[in-house]
């Protein structure tokens, strides 16, 4: 998928929009490696069955075959948790809330431009917390974090509630999704919040010396939104006479001409 001019520009205002929320929220942004060693992914082994369709792996570095294989980043979970449990040390290194801007790689039969491809862009937060409690008040405070970007920013009404236990995140303890009704009456899944409760941290070894002495499993979140969000939003304002974008994210403001995005 190419993403030209108008349609990034309309990815980078809504970038700049949610990027503000993340860190009034008390995110901060850093980033990990896109290629990550086969063993860590093979960890968690929910994970690894959940993405092992999905997973692009790179096998040789110019003419030599690697020892290990690589994948190409389909998520960051593996990678994040490895080198938190190497940072955390104390209950007083907590909370880790940490966002990453990238892009990432799903090995799609069946592509829909930006609502399903091959690579897309996103944001991922990846959290580590000292209770079960925390951890939860975080995966439902992004949610409506989401929530309230969407109806905001992009004019965008959504529902807001638990995924079912077949359509959970691999390895989440719970998932919660923000859903928009599109035109064609069919839901979109617009963003995601993971409650990963202790999985990740039991398979990495993220643990803590607690206030109490005794050692400790962090308790987890994840979090994201795509560029499937430009797909929403055209399938929502769009119809067969074009395009009227929301004002807060269009490229072009109706001032500007005959070509009025408003």
């Amino acid at each position: 998928m190419v993403i030209r001019p108008y349609g990034y520009a309309m990815w980078e205002l809504m970038q700049q929009a949610l990027d503000r929320r993340i860190k009034e929220t008390g995110h901060v942004n850093a980033y990990f490696p896109l290629l990550i060693p086969e063993g860590l992914l093979e960890k968690e082994a929910a994970h690894v069955e959940g993405f092992a369709p999905q997973v692009a792996w790179v096998t040789h570095g110019g003419d030599e075959k690697l020892e290990e294989r690589l994948v190409v980043r389909p998520t960051s979970e593996a990678i994040i948790c490895t080198m938190y449990s190497k940072w955390i040390q104390s209950w007083r290194d907590l909370p880790v809330l940490i966002n990453q801007w990238a892009n990432v790689v799903r090995w799609e039969k069946v592509t829909r431009l930006f609502l399903r491809t091959t690579e897309f862009l996103w944001q991922e937060g990846h959290t580590v917390h000292e209770t079960e409690e925390e951890a939860q008040k975080e995966t439902l405070k992004m949610l409506g974090v989401y929530k309230e970007f969407a109806e905001t920013e992009l004019a965008m009404p959504v529902l807001a509630g638990q995924k079912t236990e077949s359509e959970k995140f691999a390895g989440a303890a719970k998932t919660y999704s923000i859903e928009a009704l599109m035109g064609d009456g069919r839901a979109l899944q617009a963003a995601t919040s993971h409650n990963l409760g202790q999985n990740f941290a039991k398979v990495f070894d993220i643990t803590f010396q607690g206030r109490d002495k005794t050692v400790q499993y962090g308790w987890q979140t994840s979090w994201g939104a795509t560029t499937r969000l430009i797909g929403g939003v055209i399938m929502m304002h769009g119809d067969d006479s074009g395009l009227i974008l929301p004002p807060r994210i269009a490229p072009v403001s109706g001032s500007d001409g005959p070509h009025s995005s408003r």
